[in-house]
């Protein structure tokens, strides 16, 4: 799963995807669809994956576009090439991390009953990667770069370009056909619908093509060292050195993206202990190389985290004028029945469900009146602990219906909007806020609180509610 604030569960929780020309290219390619390659072959992503959002804290409500994160990882790449710009220096840091290692981090890992001989072969020869985003030297503040100040924050419509979409869900169809009896095996044993588990195989890794050979220790070891969130990969750090010492994994075999998540799932290492599951039944774990292996643990994630067996993730509506796009939020759910009796219908003129119009739902509209709307049971917000992102969550959900019934795109267009400076949402956030709107943050993600919010302030302010930000929005609250 990838902002570097974080992308799920960056647990295997994860950001918005930051390669999508490497998305549509490489994802429709047929890559090996079963079976497990040595250890030595170990396929898992680069920067053209997921970053791992790092659970729930690791990311804000909300989503960002992928020229933003793209122009920011760049940015904080070259700052640290400033700061780290001699030989001289380099190897004082180097001497600084062997002393952090020996005299910080091997007490603990010795207390949790990680071995000398396990912690000696995961550092060995390891330094810290400079060229990490998300860094903060020895002795130094984080500060916030205007460089993310300035990033502009697009149209949600941009993260469902339809070729990356294609992308996932053809080669999704060509998965589920190599692999029929392991996904229907799957199905019965977790009731997760197979779509939903290779759209998530599919943006995570690119069913398994993604290569990403960095050095899970390395990575890890780096960031507890040194980064924004040092007890956060610390924590990851131990989880990691207790897969090798469980014998789980061998050192060799620990290749992560570069945020430090695991294998074709993208797990967070905390969230492969926790998760992981060898289903093919060959007496190990293997997230890297093994199609039933992977799937089933992607499976046992969305079961922990309360999958409802025989929900979907939800319904495209059309919602009429009368009902204001501020009632969106998990927090403001009615019954499926209700929301129809508003006047709020599926698209196509298609039923709900007789079994989900007792059932609650909830009023998803991730551009406000600027795009398609919808109605989502809990199951989505279950996809959200994959990836705390409504766009992550939606293009999951999306990509296993296309999956399942043949592409189909939505019915509502995304309108023209974006173009605004994340600093100009913040600036809008921060006014909500001292008017007394709950926004989530002022972080200048406009998050679902964030959006029911503008639409409450515009409705009472005599405006038409669209509950999302624009320029002339932000002139009206300063």
């Amino acid at each position: 799963m990838i902002a570097f604030c974080g992308a799920p569960l960056c647990p295997a929780g994860h950001l918005p995807h930051l390669g999508g020309d490497w998305l549509s290219s490489r994802l429709s390619q047929t890559s090996s669809v079963g079976g497990k390659a040595p250890w030595s072959k170990l396929p898992i992503s680069p920067q053209v994956g997921e970053m791992p959002s790092f659970g729930k804290e690791g990311r804000t409500e909300g989503g960002a576009t992928e020229r933003g994160l793209r122009g920011l990882v760049i940015f904080l790449v070259a700052l640290t090439g400033l700061l780290i710009s001699t030989p001289a220096s380099a190897t004082k840091l180097d001497t600084q991390f062997r002393a952090w290692l020996n005299n910080d981090l091997w007490p603990e890992a010795n207390a949790n009953g990680i071995s000398r001989k396990t912690f000696d072969a995961a550092f060995d020869g390891i330094k810290p990667n400079l060229k990490l985003p998300d860094l903060v030297m020895p002795g130094k503040k984080a500060t916030t770069p205007q460089k993310q100040h300035q990033a502009e924050f697009g149209s949600p419509g941009a993260y469902f370009a339809e070729k990356t979409v294609r992308a996932v869900t053809a080669g999704g169809r060509t998965r589920k056909a190599a692999n029929a009896r392991t996904v229907a095996a799957i199905e019965k044993r977790y009731g997760v619908p197979g779509g939903v588990l290779l759209a998530i195989w599919g943006r995570e890794s690119g069913f398994g093509a993604a290569k990403m050979p960095y050095d899970a220790f390395e990575v890890l070891g780096t960031k507890a060292f040194m980064a924004t969130r040092k007890d956060f990969f610390r924590t990851e750090l131990m989880a990691a050195l207790e897969i090798v010492e469980r014998g789980l994994a061998p050192v060799g075999a620990m290749k992560s993206s570069w945020a430090g998540a695991l294998g074709q799932p993208q797990f967070m290492p905390s969230s492969f202990l926790k998760h992981a599951v060898d289903f093919d039944g060959d007496g190990r774990v293997d997230i890297w190389n093994s199609v039933p292996d992977t799937l089933a643990s992607i499976a046992n994630y969305l079961v922990h985290y309360g999958w409802v067996k025989g929900r979907g993730w939800g319904f495209e509506v059309t919602v009429p004028e009368a009902v204001s796009c501020s009632l969106e939020g998990p927090d403001q759910g009615k019954r499926i029945s209700q929301w129809a009796d508003l006047g709020i219908k599926r698209i196509a003129a298609r039923p709900f469900p007789a079994r989900e119009l007792k059932a609650e739902g909830f009023l998803l509209m991730p551009a406000g009146r600027s795009g398609p709307a919808f109605i989502v049971t809990p199951n989505f917000y279950v996809l959200k602990q994959y990836n705390t992102s409504d766009l992550y969550a939606l293009f999951i959900g999306h990509g296993a219906d296309r999956i399942a019934n043949g592409d189909s795109n939505f019915s509502g267009r995304w309108g023209a909007v974006g173009g605004l400076h994340r600093s100009d949402i913040a600036t809008l956030q921060r006014a909500l806020e001292a008017e007394g709107y709950d926004v989530g943050s002022a972080d200048g993600l406009p998050g679902f609180k964030t959006r029911r919010s503008i639409g409450k302030w515009q409705a009472r302010n005599g405006r038409a509610a669209t509950c999302f930000p624009d320029a002339d929005l932000v002139t009206a609250l300063k």
